[in-house]
């Protein structure tokens, strides 16, 4: 099964093509830009039952009038299959669409990144005949983005850089300086904020640096109508379908509290799973986002 944090590693190149070329720059490698990027279909499925699919493929077009073929896999963890499967992908893109194929491979640990940075000879020792040569980004190749004023210079960058550097000390600068560049561009154009924030949150997966990216997300007003919390909301308005909406919606605040950190005492429990108006609740849900204390619920402003 794909994970979102896989999703989102490779979905970011479909939401801005040119972070290829500007992410690729820390390897030694230049493509000519301004890039733009075209999807094509990503089954490379043949007419037998052999089932291969691509995470994303590009068609790049530079201003020069330059083409080729952009092949983004998000990688996990090593394989010692994947080496044949990516010859096949990039035999078959320049055989079915005749431009040259670049695999780009993004790992979010440096194990991976060091095992996908070989290059895999196929034939015999004496002679191969393909040598499959991917670009590899991992935590080491792409530098700590901890300035909201280069966050804010290249968002999609500092995203990818937040995903791969997840697990490092420097996950919690790079988030907030996100966050700052995320604030101002969501005044312009929520949707795209949005967008960002989400895939944020995918690309961290289950990590420390995902918890801190909720807490800050949900500490900041102006993100209270980002997926975080709404997705928070929907799953109590969901569970309360089933057992009562009071309930559910009870059960979202107690676990936002818990999400951002905060503690929460059996008699503060009882009171919150103890009501059932859902005017009162929804309310205790918009005070628990900026709440550091579970007292602020029914006292806001004091100690």
């Amino acid at each position: 099964m794909v994970s979102s944090s896989h999703e989102a590693l490779h979905r970011i190149f479909q939401e801005d093509p040119g972070l290829f070329a500007r992410a690729v720059k820390g390897l030694g490698i230049t493509f000519a830009g301004p890039l733009t990027g075209a999807p094509l279909p990503t089954d490379l499925t043949e007419n037998r039952p052999v089932d291969r699919r691509l995470d994303t493929l590009l068609r790049m077009d530079a201003e020069d009038g330059e083409s080729f073929l952009l092949a983004v896999e998000s990688q996990g963890k090593p394989d010692p299959d994947k080496p044949a499967s990516w010859a096949y992908y990039l035999s078959h893109l320049h055989a079915k669409y005749g431009l040259p194929p670049v695999l780009l491979v993004v790992c979010a640990d440096r194990r991976t990144a060091s095992w996908a940075a070989r290059h895999a000879d196929i034939g015999p020792p004496q002679w191969p005949s393909l040598t499959v040569r991917p670009l590899v980004l991992g935590p080491d190749s792409l530098p700590v983005i901890d300035s909201p004023d280069e966050a804010a210079r290249d968002i999609p960058l500092t995203v990818l850089s937040a995903a791969l550097h997840r697990r490092d000390p420097d996950a919690g600068a790079i988030l907030k300086a996100l966050a700052t560049a995320l604030n101002d561009l969501s005044a312009d154009d929520e949707n795209t904020a949005s967008i960002f924030i989400e895939l944020t949150e995918q690309g961290l997966g289950k990590t420390p640096a995902a918890d801190l990216w909720r807490h800050i997300m949900a500490a900041d007003l102006s993100f209270f109508q980002s997926q975080t919390a709404q997705s928070l909301r929907a799953e109590g308005r969901a569970e309360g379908r089933e057992e009562g909406r009071a309930a559910g919606l009870a059960e979202a605040v107690l676990r936002l509290l818990e999400r951002r950190g905060v503690v929460v005492s059996e008699e503060v429990r009882a009171r919150i799973v103890g009501c059932s108006d859902l005017e009162t609740l929804d309310v205790w849900f918009t005070r628990a986002v900026t709440a550091e204390s579970a007292a602020e619920l029914f006292t806001p402003g004091e100690g």
